[in-house]
């Protein structure tokens, strides 16, 4: 279910900015929350594996939201304002990370089915309230035609990594995201495995966590942008990433959770600038395809991280590991990330 949502996105996300990029952000943004609704009523309808995996390719498409929100808000702001807007797309993450699994909590008491019929109301609210509210971001005249080679998303990749600029924020992105997937892949297992936690410990340190993130990208990243600027701003970043990672991949204490995770929120200050500078190195007429190539570069990194971090933990917590290290995954990911620091320095 993860890789159909992750390789629809790869296929969809570059297609999904290209057909921004010709026929305005409002109503390619809208369609894709339209599929979201209908993705959703499929998964609460569904009765079969097959039905649910036709689902989740909707919404690998429907994913195309975040490439076309981005590249909206990319319309509407000068460059040197874009880290710290992006930077609020990460703390709308941040939130509904925290408020969507209370709701599809509270919901789920009434009928499996309920968090999804929830979910599905909520994004056709959205459809209308882009009707009704949301103007137009791309004039007319900034738009460039839609060709047979936006229909490839390799090639719009390629075409990305040629342009001027582009191709060293492009693989800082891609490498950083991930190594971020040993979050999202391990943290369930890991907090089991290294300190016996509950589900409910679990479920309230995810929580504590989007809360940071929510912080950190909304207040934070304003004020670090003013003072360091975007650069610099990325090469702490990096730095920071690299020791949270380091320090959950060796703790064996759990209340070092609770120092690490604020450290681990901040390296997330690392993808919006990284994005802002890749967004400032594009001409207008191509910021829907750039978001696009982004959000397929993050699918790859979805599809391998977890066939990447998952041996390694198998390895270092299973019957003949060579030492026993349930962290060695985040080791590994903090590797990834200080290999593109000599890449960030240039």
């Amino acid at each position: 279910l993860l890789s159909a949502y992750a390789a629809a996105q790869f296929v969809f996300a570059p297609i999904v900015g290209s057909l921004s990029d010709a026929y305005g952000r409002k109503p390619v943004l809208l369609a894709a929350l339209a599929f979201l609704a209908v993705d959703y009523v499929i998964m609460a309808l569904a009765g079969s594996l097959w039905l649910l995996i036709v689902g989740r390719t909707l919404a690998g498409f429907a994913g195309a939201t975040y490439v076309t929100a981005t590249a909206y808000i990319a319309d509407i702001t000068p460059p040197e304002k874009r880290t710290a807007r992006f930077g609020m797309i990460g703390a709308a993450f941040g939130i509904g990370f925290v408020l969507g699994p209370a709701i599809g909590g509270v919901a789920a008491l009434w009928h499996v089915t309920a968090p999804f019929w929830v979910a599905a109301a909520l994004a056709a609210a959205n459809v209308v309230f882009g009707l009704l509210v949301l103007p137009e971001s791309l004039s007319r005249e900034k738009r460039r035609p839609f060709g047979g080679r936006d229909m490839n998303p390799f090639g719009a990749i390629i075409a990305a990594f040629r342009m001027p600029g582009l191709a060293i924020p492009l693989v800082c992105i891609f490498v950083f995201e991930l190594a971020n997937m040993v979050y999202v892949t391990l943290w369930a297992f890991w907090g089991r495995e290294a300190f016996g936690w509950s589900t409910l410990v679990i479920g309230l340190s995810l929580s504590g966590y989007g809360i940071l993130v929510a912080a950190a990208q909304a207040f934070v990243m304003p004020f670090a942008v003013r003072h360091l600027g975007e650069y610099r701003l990325m090469i702490w970043g990096i730095l920071i990433a690299i020791m949270a990672l380091c320090g959950f991949g060796l703790t064996t204490i759990a209340w070092t959770v609770a120092v690490l995770l604020p450290l681990s929120a901040l390296a997330d200050l690392v993808p919006p600038t990284l994005t802002a500078l890749a967004s400032n190195a594009t001409s207008e007429d191509r910021q829907g395809v750039v978001q696009g190539v982004i959000a397929a570069l993050s699918s790859v990194a979805a599809v391998i991280g977890p066939l990447m971090f998952t041996p390694v933990f198998h390895a270092f917590t299973g019957p003949g590991a060579p030492i026993y290290l349930p962290g060695a995954p985040y080791l590994l990911a903090a590797l990834l990330v200080a290999g593109i620091l000599p890449l960030a320095l240039r």
